[in-house]
């Protein structure tokens, strides 16, 4: 039952390498390591290229000071295990941390824009912004990505659904107080459902007490999802890891 994590910030992690080799023994076989700058990007392909388990993602997060240099994003994109553009999007919560809204619907505009240019998916972000993101994305026809996690009702599920994306659920859809994004995970077509951990953030219901989310722990994330789509583990993670090399089509 082999499952892909299509999100997770191996950066961020006490024991990347360790991290990797737990995940695969736990048949977490394959991993998606997100960019959030340049420098984070650079370090997701440079993970990629000694760990055979993960792949790289670049990207310019919502969370910056400074504009992208789009020339340098371009050479990292080129690379065989970069597999799509992220972790970008928009946040509108009001953090100080986040820009101004007019400069990140710029950056997120010119990753899109990337994404096509380089038939790669997005790995989208969306905090308190969903109009506004909605609205970047339809207004590129052909554009592929994920809706990264998942944690809106099942209106904005389907609107975005209907724009060609995935729906990815991480640790959230653990706990039995979510039961709104439970349904989401229920009724999501089986073709555009993923999983991802977010690591080392959003630990599932049954890690609460470790100190930080590990991509091993994808596993508590998709029992909890077979459960509520009635299917075995095993189907799922058929599903998912099918899912997820179709989307990111540089994943062998």
């Amino acid at each position: 039952m082999p499952f892909i994590d299509t999100h997770l910030h191996l950066e961020e992690l006490d024991d990347p390498e360790g991290a990797v080799a737990e995940a695969v023994g736990a048949s977490v076989t394959r991993l998606v390591a997100m960019g959030t700058d340049l420098a984070t990007s650079q370090g997701a392909v440079d993970f990629a290229g000694r760990l055979p388990a993960v792949y790289a993602a670049a990207g310019h997060h919502a969370a910056n000071e400074r504009d992208p240099d789009l020339a340098a994003f371009r050479r990292l994109l080129a690379h065989p295990r970069v597999v799509a553009i992220g972790e970008v999007g928009i946040d509108g919560s009001p953090d100080p941390e986040y820009p101004q809204l007019e400069r990140q619907l710029g950056w997120f505009g010119s990753m899109c824009d990337l994404a096509l240019e380089f038939g790669l998916p997005v790995c989208v972000h969306v905090r308190e912004s969903e109009e506004h993101v909605y609205r970047v994305l339809k207004a590129r026809p052909g554009l592929t990505g994920v809706m990264h996690y998942f944690a809106l009702g099942q209106e904005w599920a389907e609107r975005f659904l209907a724009l060609g994306l995935h729906l990815s659920f991480a640790g959230l859809v653990t706990r039995a107080s979510r039961a709104e994004l439970r349904e989401v995970a229920r009724r999501c077509p089986a073709d555009r459902l993923l999983l991802e951990t977010d690591s080392p953030f959003g630990l599932p219901a049954a890690r609460k007490r470790e100190r930080q989310n590990r991509p091993a722990f994808l596993v508590d994330t998709a029992a909890v999802v077979a459960e509520l789509r009635g299917i075995s583990l095993e189907e799922l993670g058929e599903i998912e890891t099918s899912n997820a090399i179709a989307l990111f089509r540089r994943i062998r």
